[in-house]
């Protein structure tokens, strides 16, 4: 089971802390290897919007991202990406919004040394991180780092079994727990068809109603009656997508971050998971000693 860790209040420093501890300690520990290295943003310039929650609906109401500042916070793992030295052989920064791309664009003159490594795509994360996953990563020698970190649940469970199956992928992955899977998780059971297929999407299967929710039958003045409840708490979800993960990736970090907004409420779990089997248990040694430690 998942060892969780905690930490409140200023979770968007917190993740970025943690990415660039592992980005300087990647490039490094890879810095003498035959390696081509490349560096993966997949929701590079996505800002931080109110949405209406209906069952129909493809986003979700994400109060605690609003404003400005959470816009600029998230937009900096691509900066932070470009700092490293050793630096990166390549990097893609992924946006759907053509305007967002317009914005990445000028990281080309902040950057001007790595100009004609940064490639900029317009297109949506989960199409192009399933055409990335055809590339021959092996024989192009190619070794990489992927940081998810998406606006709402858009992240399809096919597109996480893709960066398994490079074999070559390191992958930081923002779930939303609290923001998004908990709240569609409703008390009663009483999910509707749209919220259903979203769960199943970003869970790959469907076994996690049972794991989540406990049926009872009860008697009342007219007989019996079914009563569903929700068992399913933080942890249990968070133990749960762990062993999903473990089903796909050689290597997956056991002690996923807890990130809590200032009035302690769990919003997102920040997860690591290794693809290349002879390079995981280096990989999860340090990624699970940055997710244990404490941000200076």
């Amino acid at each position: 089971m998942a060892n969780l860790q905690e930490f409140g209040g200023d979770w968007t420093q917190e993740k970025l802390f943690r990415v660039r501890s592992y980005l300087s300690a990647y490039t490094q520990a890879l810095k003498n290897k035959n390696f081509n290295l490349v560096y993966i943003d997949a929701f590079a310039g996505t800002g931080y919007r109110n949405l209406k929650i209906d069952e129909t609906s493809t986003d979700l109401l994400f109060p605690d991202q609003a404003g400005h500042d959470a816009e600029a916070l998230h937009a900096g793992s691509a900066r932070i990406a470009l700092e490293m030295e050793p630096p990166f052989s390549w990097y893609y920064f992924i946006e759907q919004d053509k305007e967002k791309c317009g914005e990445l664009e000028r990281l080309r003159t902040e950057f001007p040394d790595k100009a004609r490594q940064i490639r900029i795509i317009n297109d949506d994360a989960n199409a192009t991180l399933q055409k990335i996953s055809l590339v021959q990563w092996k024989q192009k020698n190619l070794r990489g780092v992927l940081f998810l970190d998406p606006f709402g649940m858009n992240v399809s469970w096919n597109t996480i079994e893709a960066v398994a199956r490079t074999e070559a992928i390191d992958m930081w992955y923002l779930f939303p727990l609290g923001v998004g899977v908990n709240r569609l998780l409703r008390k009663d059971g009483n999910i509707p068809e749209g919220w259903r297929r979203r769960l199943e999407n970003i869970f790959g299967n469907s076994d996690w109603e049972g794991l989540f929710y406990k049926k009872e039958v009860l008697p009342n003045l007219f007989g019996e009656e079914e009563i569903v409840s929700k068992t399913g708490d933080f942890k249990q979800i968070t133990d749960y997508f762990v062993t999903r993960l473990q089903t796909i990736f050689p290597g997956v970090a056991g002690n996923p971050l807890q990130l809590m907004n200032s009035r302690s409420n769990p919003l997102y779990l920040l997860c690591f998971a290794a693809s290349n089997k002879k390079g995981a248990p280096i990989a999860l040694k340090i990624a699970e000693h940055i997710l244990r430690g404490r941000r200076p």
